[in-house]
């Protein structure tokens, strides 16, 4: 593998379907464990509280999924990230047998006609992919009448919304499952607190991602109140780990992080974008998924893990047939 984990991902180690279609409780799926230096090591994710101390504390993201595609004859629509002013970013996406695929059409100005006698104005192309719309609806009420997940090509079947939701799931608003915290369950998560391991959330809401082309980050609504600033900060003067469940909380805890990691309470939108360059300073754990080759999450695991552990992790999971995507297994970092 090179430095930017070029590698190929075999068809087979997309994970399909969620754990519980394959006869799993969803705390069941594997998880790899990388320490720095050491081998990596493999468990179930409900080994997670032999694995932590107590002291430590996991921060996760409380947002919940929008059932955020909305599907016309020929196009779907993917509503990614609310803007202050009311407006929408959407991806526009092409219908197929499989799925869908990217969709280049689209014309400042265009109406499109939506189900429920909606109507959605493309305004302007914030990115090549997105473009900033308006629905003369309140997006959210639509979309509990007229949404679906979105669902990519490898999975082969719609899922009802609630697989697409985690344990901690209070605050609806992103467009796709902030999918590390997914193989928590309550079960889990007692057992964490028995151990003396702490939990705390913040709010990230997550945009569409690209399965075509990895892109960086655009800005995202995110909220880190003042109980879960005290947390981490405790942590880190207690010498304890503070694991972040999830890229999504990296960013929002990094986002209001100062040089020597101090984290403060805030909310608004966030542009950080977290690589080996601008490093971590308050994570010192991650719990995360697979991610896609030459992805932009990739350049963020590499801050927490550094390249070699990384790779090292990387070639492991391939070897031995752990599943990828937001249905698959998992990944434990720890520095």
């Amino acid at each position: 593998m090179t430095a930017s984990l070029d590698f190929t991902l075999p068809p087979g180690l997309s994970a399909r379907e969620p754990a519980e279609a394959r006869g799993l409780a969803r705390d069941a799926v594997r998880l790899l464990v990388s320490r720095g230096d050491l081998a990596p090591s493999h468990h179930l994710f409900s080994d997670l509280p032999d694995l932590l101390d107590a002291g430590d504390l996991i921060v996760v993201n409380n947002s919940a999924t929008l059932p955020a595609a909305v599907r016309l004859d020929r196009l779907a629509v993917h509503f990614s990230t609310s803007r202050p002013d009311g407006t929408w970013l959407v991806e526009l996406r092409r219908r197929t047998t499989k799925g869908t695929e990217p969709y280049a059409g689209g014309e400042p100005g265009e109406w499109l006609p939506m189900p429920g006698r909606a109507t959605l104005r493309l305004i302007d192309r914030e990115t090549p992919r997105l473009w900033r719309a308006s629905l003369n609806r309140d997006v959210q009420a639509y979309l509990r009448v007229h949404g679906v997940p979105i669902r990519y090509s490898y999975v082969e079947r719609d899922w009802p919304i609630e697989a697409y939701q985690t344990v901690f799931a209070t605050v609806p608003g992103s467009a796709e499952m902030p999918s590390a915290a997914r193989p928590f369950t309550t079960g889990l998560v007692t057992a964490l607190v028995a151990r003396g391991v702490g939990i705390a959330p913040i709010t990230l809401h997550t945009g569409v991602a690209s399965p075509e082309k990895d892109e960086p980050p655009y800005d995202e609504r995110y909220d880190v109140p003042a109980a879960t600033a005290r947390l981490v900060n405790l942590a880190l003067e207690s010498g304890n780990r503070v694991v972040a469940a999830g890229t999504t909380v990296v960013r929002a805890l990094e986002t209001v992080a100062d040089a020597p990691g101090h984290v403060s309470p805030s909310a608004g939108w966030t542009r950080h974008v977290v690589t080996p360059e601008t490093g971590v300073r308050a994570v010192t754990g991650l719990i995360t998924g697979l991610h896609e080759p030459r992805s932009s999450h990739l350049l963020m695991l590499t801050a927490i893990a550094g390249e070699a552990a990384l790779a090292r992790a990387y070639e492991e999971a391939l070897s031995m047939g752990y599943l990828w995507h937001e249905f698959g297994d998992t990944h434990l970092i720890l520095k």
